[in-house]
């Protein structure tokens, strides 16, 4: 009450958090915005051209395959990490023996550096001495022995699967938090009406923590199409760009195609759609709430 009586101290509380979101991220948008109408090499004077940076992209074939890989990794992350996430916040919210145990291994990979984790599977898929291609040796299974990284047919399908692994564990944690929160009372009265351990799943542990799936699901879009780092390193968007997501085609034709103009131009398409994503994404599961 002492606070509500004095706002200018809660103002002043917000305003260094405020100042570091604005200057950090407001901002940038802004100056994007700003770049992505003008062609600069970094160096040279700027030059306005308007729209051409936006038709370029529109006409770039590469560009659109960036955007299909980055709807696969969405997609990838939604229907992957989402359900295992929620199966095993669900398997570990019982009293079962070693539950603190599984709990710290399945949030690890989200603590270990995305480069350490990507050196690993990368290592874990190599053609030569990696442990898939070297179990499947050992099984005489050769035939499905793979250049996982080299081959643009397998190449993105590798990729998803440590997306997958790296952000299971980020969704189990925030649901496993979640389900602490179901009341016991309404899980009883649903046993004593004769409710199986899945109708207790699907028509009371569910509804009760929707919303907390809704924003679940909003941050998996937007952090999937923020991807970068793990697929740099493990092949730099190649071979021959099938992995290639928009973030990281936005780096090599801003940084190592000195394209800031047009850099600028695809990081701003990575805003819109993630917002149009997102979006379409909260109007259909309220469409289907309601």
């Amino acid at each position: 009450m002492h606070l509500l009586k004095n706002p200018w101290k809660i103002a002043l509380g917000l305003a260094p958090p405020l100042l570091i979101y604005l200057i950090f991220s407001i901002i940038p948008i802004f100056i994007s915005v700003y770049y992505s109408f003008m062609a600069w090499d970094g160096f040279s004077d700027m030059e306005f051209i308007g729209f051409q940076n936006y038709i370029s992209a529109f006409q770039d074939s590469t560009f659109w395959l960036s955007f299909k890989n980055n709807i696969l990794v969405v997609l990838a992350s939604v229907f992957g990490q989402i359900p295992i996430g929620l199966g095993l916040a669900i398997l570990l919210n019982r009293k079962l023996k070693a539950a603190k145990f599984f709990r710290t291994i399945g949030f690890l990979p989200v603590v270990i550096s995305t480069v350490v984790i990507s050196i690993t599977w990368r290592m874990i898929y190599n053609s030569e001495e990696g442990l898939i291609n070297s179990l499947f040796g050992y099984l005489n299974l050769d035939f499905l022995q793979q250049n996982w990284l080299g081959n643009p047919d397998y190449a993105i399908y590798a990729i998803l699967i440590t997306i997958i692994w790296q952000f299971v564990g980020l969704y189990f944690i925030i649901f496993l938090s979640a389900l602490q929160t179901v009341p016991h009372e309404i899980l009883e009265a649903a046993e004593l009406d004769g409710a199986s351990e899945l109708q207790k799943i699907f028509f009371v542990t569910i509804p009760v923590i929707k919303n907390v799936i809704l924003v679940s699901i909003v941050l998996c879009i937007s952090g999937s199409l923020k991807t970068f780092d793990l697929i740099y390193v493990m092949t730099k968007g190649g071979p021959a760009h099938s992995t290639e997501v928009m973030a990281t085609y936005m780096y090599s034709e801003t940084f190592e195609g000195l394209q800031y103009g047009y850099g600028s131009t695809i990081s701003v398409l990575i805003l819109v759609f993630s917002l149009a994503l997102i979006l379409i994404t909260t109007k259909l599961v309220k469409v289907k709430q309601d």
